[in-house]
């Protein structure tokens, strides 16, 4: 009944069509990774395997998918979980259809919609690596001070325009940026980027 309701809620949105419903992890893993999806929409329990791990192998095979992770489970372990494995966004049973809706649209455009205060709760409470002074003066020497700036901004949940137009340059600059931040931490998203960077010490929540 809810796949249903959602899927209503969906397609009443000019643009978009839900391709096919998975009952399963494996049954999305290979729907998702056989076909040309433009993002997933996905539980976190799901009968045969968390829906991080159905994630975590749809991103492996297809790291352009993005993941809208829409779940009553609204635990830290989880959405961390569901942000190690690559989601766009995190979202829990009481979001409008408005709001999933919007998480679609902005995971397809390559935006992250994770609630920054539920992110700094959960990254806060978990144990940190932990850096001699030195070793993280030599991570920090990696990233230059405008890298730095961005990921700052960037923990405060802003978008790519937004973030832009604080620094008084160019969206497409930004990306660029964040790209090389991507690199340089060997992650996938701008999500994991910014967990990272906090477990990593580079910046502060």
């Amino acid at each position: 009944m809810l796949a249903s309701a959602i899927t209503e809620i969906l397609e009443s949105e000019p643009g978009l069509r839900v391709f096919a419903v998975a009952r399963t992890g494996a049954e999305a893993v290979r729907l998702a990774t056989h076909e040309a999806v433009g993002v997933v929409l996905m539980e976190y329990r799901l009968p045969d395997m968390s829906g991080a791990a159905a994630a975590g192998e749809i991103r492996a095979a297809r790291a352009e998918t993005p993941i809208v992770f829409h779940t009553a489970d609204d635990s830290e372990t989880a959405l961390l979980d569901a942000i190690d494995a690559g989601a766009s966004a995190y979202l829990t049973g009481s979001a409008t259809g408005g709001e999933i809706v919007e998480a679609v649209l902005r995971a397809v455009q390559g935006e992250v919609l994770i609630p920054v205060a539920l992110f700094a709760r959960a990254i806060a409470r978990q144990h940190r690596l932990a850096i001699q002074q030195g070793e993280r003066e030599k991570l920090l020497a990696e990233f230059t001070p405008r890298e730095l700036e961005i990921l700052r901004v960037l923990a405060q949940g802003l978008d790519t325009p937004t973030i832009a137009a604080r620094l008084g340059i160019a969206p497409h600059t930004v990306d660029w940026h964040l790209r090389h931040v991507i690199e340089k931490l060997q992650v996938h998203s701008k999500l994991q980027a910014l967990v990272a960077a906090v477990r990593l010490g580079l910046i502060e929540l």
